[in-house]
């Protein structure tokens, strides 16, 4: 963050089980199965009604928050001393403590140590190509950088139809993976005097 706070904990992807609720939760109880998103949706604002954008103006990422937005404390303490939020889910801890709108309700019998990668990663991508970049059938798309996000925005190219996706990353062995998602093509930066974009 720009201004970061600390002392924090860190942490912004992961899957739970709910074990309590605040006064006035009404879409969640005890034992439900979320993800948590650090891009949360008050479902009320412009932004949250809008088709076009998902940068909610109650629950928006910010990283120098460290508070609940309720009241302005944090949930955490150490000795006595707060201990600081981080993007509004601090998830590197064995319990946190999320607003409702920055929760996802899935399915109890989903594997949350496989399907905690939804709550960033493969929603991140998968929703940068088919929410913001949209490609129509038949184009050409490339990813630059292949890793979890890179092939989630890869898959997402592939399911709108490109007939072209060119993989960049500056590592060869992730080309075989990425065919996988659909990578036509692969380019290595590292193998041309000139940037390759």
């Amino acid at each position: 963050g720009q201004t970061p706070v600390f002392p924090r904990i860190l942490g912004h992807e992961a899957g739970g089980i709910v074990e309590s609720v605040g006064e006035g939760v009404k879409e969640l109880v005890p034992g439900d199965h979320v993800l948590p998103v650090f891009t949360g949706e008050c479902k009320d604002c412009a932004h949250c009604k809008s088709e076009e954008s998902n940068m909610c103006d109650l629950l928006r990422i910010n990283v120098d928050r460290g508070v609940m937005i309720g009241d302005g404390q944090s949930r955490f303490t150490i000795k006595g001393k707060p201990i600081f939020h981080f993007v509004g889910t601090s998830t590197f801890s064995e319990y946190t403590v999320i607003h409702v709108g920055c929760l996802a309700k899935i399915n109890p019998e989903a594997p949350l140590d496989k399907v905690c990668i939804l709550s960033c990663g493969i929603s991140t991508g998968l929703g940068a190509t088919l929410n913001v970049a949209k490609p129509k059938k038949g184009q050409t798309v490339a990813i630059f950088g292949l890793g979890a996000v890179g092939l989630a925005a890869m898959e997402g190219a592939r399911l709108s139809g490109a007939s072209r996706i060119i993989g960049v990353d500056l590592n060869p062995a992730k080309f075989e993976q990425a065919k996988k998602f659909g990578c036509t093509d692969f380019v290595n930066p590292k193998d041309h005097s000139k940037p390759v974009q």
